[in-house]
């Protein structure tokens, strides 16, 4: 498959660093980012590559040439003038195969192309956006998806301050098909993320894959900085998903935010003391956090799926202005008790995925390459335990929420909130 490196930004944000140099040439360990973007491509067979270049190409052409030395072509578009990072893409329209990978230059990415492929042609999609929650939501561009994946809406920064959104941020890595360009404007300056996907959502057939690998944006002094110490510490390549990586489970009401029966409104949902401090230290450790909750108030008809994501909006914009995110959230909408006259017939079933059952835990170890062996569950009460040593995860205990008050299921280890058993793990 092509490949289209966007690197005529101007790095601004970067300050002096980007006076000789633009920012797809700023060193990771020695290594220009464009260096390792192009590595990723061609050890997942792209080997024709586009460079799309204005600010600054000479260093970028000097350094990458024609690209033989990867064992890739590599050739370059230069913009007469700044076209934004959709102005370019519209030039080359002639040279683009029937879909191709488009990434943005300042970047820094590691992630497996070859199941973001297999997404793209699965989904028979004209655009595929590659979107991941991050731990600066609310000045990233934020997409919303529906349970098939489909793109159905784009929030731009800046947000509505009073809405609550998913933490599903748009990377700036896509696959394109040749016939979306089609809707294009040559010669007009615009962005993708600004300009064109919140228009074009709706019309095409736009689809989003969510991962937890690295995709990061080394725009600003603090992120460069990130970047590299997350490259050398190894953290980087650790979470391409080839690699197995633990997991903290969990629960949600009692661990997370207050435990109050049945929570079925986003006023009712509390954060915890700490809370976010300790999901934070989870995604500092290179620990993938999961929230796995049963949510029976689906199937009680207390609240709608919609109701329900509004709830999960709110925790994760919350964490979100902490610098905390959530790699995934997995919820039990049924119940296996029936006969009540408001209920919802269809989720009043014996399941697999209500804890005790383990089975939002094994959904999760598939999806993302969980080594559950060296994973934890944190709940609150006997049935998380229960859960966690079905799959075979170790176990921890929380005072706050139930607190295990007459259990007979006890966790590996008892701690007062989840800051200590976070803490208490990590340290």
């Amino acid at each position: 498959m092509q490949a289209i490196i966007l690197a005529g930004g101007k790095g601004t944000r970067l300050g002096d660093l980007t006076k000789e140099l633009p920012k797809p040439m700023m060193p990771i360990a020695g290594k220009p980012v464009i260096e390792h973007q192009v590595e990723l491509l061609t050890k997942y067979g792209t080997k024709n590559i586009i460079v799309i270049c204005n600010h600054l190409a000479e260093p970028i052409k000097e350094h990458l040439q024609d690209g033989q030395q990867w064992g890739a072509n590599i050739t370059y578009f230069i913009e007469e003038q700044p076209l934004g990072t959709v102005g370019g893409l519209k030039e080359i329209e002639d040279q683009l195969e029937s879909d191709f990978i488009l990434f943005y230059g300042d970047v820094m990415i590691d992630m497996r192309l070859d199941l973001l492929i297999d997404f793209h042609k699965n989904k028979q999609s004209e655009c595929t956006l590659v979107v991941h929650p991050n731990d600066h939501p609310y000045d990233s561009d934020l997409v919303e998806i529906d349970d098939k994946d489909k793109v159905i809406a784009i929030h731009s920064k800046p947000h509505n301050d009073n809405k609550y959104y998913r933490n599903l941020v748009n990377s700036g890595a896509y696959i394109m098909t040749r016939s979306f360009v089609k809707y294009l404007e040559k010669g007009v300056k615009a962005d993708f993320g600004r300009d064109i996907f919140p228009k074009l959502y709706n019309k095409t057939n736009m689809y989003a894959y969510n991962t937890s690998e690295y995709l990061k944006d080394m725009g600003t002094p603090d992120r460069l900085a990130k970047v590299e110490a997350d490259f050398l510490s190894g953290k980087i390549a650790t979470m391409n998903y080839h690699n197995k990586r633990p997991a903290f489970f969990l629960d949600r009401d009692g661990v997370i935010n207050e435990e109050i029966s049945f929570i079925h409104t986003p006023e009712q949902f509390k954060l915890l003391p700490k809370v976010a401090n300790a999901i934070k230290r989870i995604n500092e450790a290179a620990y993938l956090a999961i929230v796995i909750t049963n949510q029976s108030v689906i199937a009680r008809n207390m609240c709608t799926f919609e109701e329900l994501q509004t709830i999960h909006n709110k925790m994760e914009t919350i964490l979100g202005k902490s610098g905390a995110k959530l790699d995934a959230i997995y919820f039990c909408p049924h119940h296996p008790d029936k006969g009540y006259p408001e209920e919802r017939v269809e989720y009043k079933i014996d399941c697999d995925c209500r804890k005790p059952k383990p089975g939002m835990i094994l959904a999760a170890a598939k999806q993302y390459n969980i080594d559950l062996k060296n994973s934890f569950i944190i709940g609150d009460s006997e049935r998380d335990i229960q859960a966690g040593k079905a799959a075979g995860v170790k176990t921890i205990g929380v005072r706050t929420g139930h607190g295990f008050d007459n259990a007979k299921t006890q966790p590996d280890n008892l701690v007062d909130d989840l800051w200590e058993g976070v803490k208490f793990i990590v340290k």
